[in-house]
């Protein structure tokens, strides 16, 4: 069981996702006892077992599309009829398997540590995100400033992307100081495979980005990408609104996405 749990904790901190699947009802003679656990990984490979035989490889089959949909499932097991034959395990019992989704937690990473930046880290750790807040200045990313923050890193906007572990279940929202730090940290944004990139600015501003983006190569499909100007239309205008604004933009592509976000 110890085994399972480090392999959980491996693969959330490598942005990795699988399926644990429990034993949570069992009646009569079955393979294995109230509690058993497996986890399953995508790629098909288990730690664990819940009962051997067909039916683990019916309890695979399913973690597979656990993982690939992220809904939790339970599976019923009639071992003591036909059922039972069809899969090869007449054991005389009855048991059922809770399969769950395992996952890394959503992360926030917040590119800038003004006033917009303090509402973001606010109501994002509100909604259970992993808050990662990113500045140049330590006057702007420091403990003081943001208390719900998991992390704060006082880096140059240029060269802090290798230091992150951004994956599907990450969202970028960029809101620095100026348009230059934007445009830097926007082309190192459209390099990763995070599931929301949003950039704060007027209408004229993400032209003249996007326009120095493309002479260097960057194609306008892939700046399609790009939720700006940032945030749903709710005529917000103070910091707090704005903020409001974005998480709830990220809140929809959360849910309509098909990146499981879970456990």
């Amino acid at each position: 069981m110890e085994d399972i749990f480090e392999e959980i904790i491996r693969l959330k901190r490598k942005g990795e996702r699988a399926a644990l699947a429990t034993v949570t009802m069992t009646k009569g003679s079955t393979p294995r006892e109230q509690g058993a656990k497996m986890l399953v990984k995508s790629d098909g490979t288990i730690v664990g077992s819940v009962g051997g035989g067909s039916l683990e490889l019916e309890v695979c089959k399913e973690a597979i599309k656990v993982i690939a949909e992220g809904k939790a499932k339970v599976l019923h097991f009639d071992l003591t009829g036909r059922e039972a034959a069809e899969i090869g395990m007449v054991c005389g019992g009855v048991m059922d398997v809770f399969i769950e989704p395992i996952g890394p937690p959503p992360t926030l990473y917040i590119f800038g540590g003004g006033h917009i930046s303090l509402s973001l880290a606010k109501i994002g750790k509100m909604l259970e995100f992993r808050v990662v807040v990113i500045d140049d200045s330590p006057e702007f990313a420091n403990r003081e400033r943001f208390p719900e923050a998991d992390e704060i890193l006082v880096r140059d906007f240029g060269s802090v992307y290798p230091q992150l572990e951004i994956n599907e279940p990450s969202y970028i929202v960029i809101v620095t100081r100026g348009h230059l730090s934007d445009e830097m940290v926007l082309e190192q944004a459209l390099k990763t495979n995070a599931l929301y990139i949003g950039m704060i600015g007027s209408k004229k501003k993400i032209k003249t980005v996007y326009s120095h983006l493309q002479s260097r190569g960057i194609s306008k499909e892939v700046l399609q990408k790009v939720h700006a100007p940032i945030g749903l239309e709710i005529s917000a205008e103070t910091p707090e609104e704005i903020a409001v604004s974005i998480l709830a933009e990220i809140i929809k592509v959360k849910r309509t996405s098909q990146v499981p976000h879970s456990k």
